[in-house]
C-alpha cells in the first residue's frame, strides 16, 4: 500500500480566513491502491496473556437531590452482564451505587493500570442518564469525562486495542412511537489519533428514553448478553451490535400504564471509533 503524502494541504471544515469566508476545501490526492492482503493487519490482536478487564458500574439508588427514582431491573442487568462477559474471558468486577467522585476515581484508577497483557478493555455503565451525562448517586457527569480517561494519551497500555463502552441509560426525554412496516500488523511506527480504538455502544438514540423491565432488566442490556453469548466466538463485534440493534428494535414495545408512554419503541445507537475488526478469541 502506498504511504505517499497526499499533494495539497489539508485543512479543518470549520475553519475561516481572515475574510470571514470559508476557504476553499479540496480532498486530498490520495492514491487509491489495493488494501493489504494480509488480514490480520485489519484484525486486532488477541495473543495476549489475558482478553482484559470488564468493570461494571451499576447505579440503583440515588440520593434524593437529584430526583431520580430507583432503578428496579439494573440488578438483573449486572449479573447477566457478569455471566456473558465472564464467559468471553474478561475478568469482570462489578460496583454498585457509586457517586460521581467515585465513579471518576475508579475508572481513573483502572486508566492508570497496566493493561500491557490484556488484549482490551470493557466498561460496562448502568444508570440514570441524559444527553451526554450520566447519572452517579449524587448528581451528573459528563460522559466525554469518563471516557477521555483512557484516550491514547492517558492510557497509554491501551494504545491500540479496543475499548468497549456499553451504556445504559436515558439520553433525554423523547419517546419513539415507531412507524407501520411490511414485511420483515505493520512494524514500522506510526502515529494513531487519541481517539482512536473506542466503541461506544448507547442503549438508544441520542435524545430519547431508555426502557427497563422493573423485572427482567433494560431491554438492550438483555439483547446485548444474549447476542454476545450467541454470536461472541462466532461473529465481529459490529455484526454482533447489528443483531442487538435488531432485536431491540423489533422484539421490544413498551407495557407502561403511564398516560402515553405504552407502546413506545427503542433504537440502539452504536458510535465506532475502532480501525481493526474485533473478533474475540474462540
Amino acid at each position: 500500500m502506498s504511504d505517499r503524502k497526499p499533494k495539497g494541504e489539508d485543512t479543518v471544515d470549520a475553519r475561516k480566513g481572515k475574510t470571514g469566508k470559508s476557504w476553499f476545501r479540496t480532498d486530498a490526492g490520495v492514491d487509491q491502491t489495493d488494501a493489504k492482503p494480509v488480514s490480520d493487519d485489519f484484525q486486532y490482536n488477541m495473543n495476549f496473556g489475558s482478553l482484559g478487564k470488564c468493570v461494571i458500574i451499576n447505579n440503583k439508588n440515588f440520593h434524593s437531590k437529584t430526583a431520580m427514582s430507583v432503578r428496579n431491573g439494573t440488578d438483573e442487568d449486572a449479573k447477566i452482564v457478569m455471566t456473558t462477559f465472564s464467559q468471553l474471558g474478561f475478568r469482570v468486577s462489578t460496583l454498585n451505587d457509586l457517586t460521581v467522585s467515585e465513579m471518576k476515581d475508579l475508572l481513573t484508577r483502572v486508566s492508570q493500570e497496566d493493561h500491557s497483557k490484556s488484549a482490551m478493555f470493557v466498561c460496562v455503565l448502568l444508570s440514570h442518564g441524559d444527553e451526554e451525562v450520566i447519572y452517579g448517586t449524587d448528581g451528573v457527569v459528563p460522559l466525554k469525562t469518563l471516557f477521555e480517561l483512557f484516550r491514547g494519551d492517558h492510557c497509554s497500555s491501551l494504545v491500540g486495542k479496543p475499548k468497549l463502552f456499553f451504556i445504559q441509560a436515558c439520553r433525554g426525554t423523547e419517546l419513539d412511537s415507531g412507524i407501520e412496516i411490511d414485511g420483515e500488523s505493520d512494524t514500522e511506527s506510526k502515529r494513531i489519533p487519541v481517539e482512536a480504538d473506542f466503541l461506544y455502544a448507547y442503549s438508544t438514540a441520542p435524545g430519547y428514553y431508555s426502557w427497563r423491565n422493573v423485572a427482567q432488566g433494560s431491554w438492550f442490556i438483555s439483547s446485548l448478553c444474549e447476542m454476545l453469548s450467541r454470536y461472541g466466538k462466532q461473529l465481529e463485534i459490529m455484526q454482533i451490535m447489528t443483531r442487538v440493534n435488531h432485536k431491540v428494535a423489533l422484539n421490544f414495545e413498551s407495557n407502561c400504564n403511564m398516560p402515553g408512554f405504552g407502546g413506545k419503541k427503542q433504537m440502539p445507537c452504536v458510535v465506532s471509533m475502532l480501525t481493526k475488526e474485533l473478533h474475540f478469541p474462540k
